[in-house]
């Protein structure tokens, strides 16, 4: 993936860091091949997660505020048109203030 990084916020936690790309062109979503991937969504809420493997999503629509456990830093926050790495080995809380729907996929070879 050839991520331009003027566009992008990274977010680390000693190795473990959040990218979040805002506004991925058409080609990059296509050249993923994003709408193939399985679709999930969540209502607004509060949710306690652990990544066991690297996930890339597209969010659709809602909005995301991750507050990743053992961190100095304090949240990280992405939204509908966004697209997000994930990285294996992240605990966090997600505070989805709008309904997420999103594509996703785990990265098989990240075990």
């Amino acid at each position: 993936m050839d991520a331009d990084q003027s566009n992008s916020d990274s977010f680390s936690s000693s190795n473990l860091r959040i990218i979040v790309q805002k506004n991925p062109s058409e080609a990059q979503l296509s050249e993923l091949g994003i709408k193939s991937w399985p679709k999930w969504g969540c209502s607004p809420g509060k949710y306690q997660l652990k990544f066991d493997a690297e996930e890339t999503c597209y969010l659709l629509r809602g909005k995301v505020k991750v507050y990743p456990k053992n961190s100095t830093e304090t949240s990280v926050e992405f939204g509908g048109g966004d697209l997000v790495i994930i990285p294996k080995g992240l605990s966090c809380t997600w505070d989805v203030s709008l309904a997420v729907d999103k594509h996703y996929k785990f990265d098989s070879s990240s075990s």
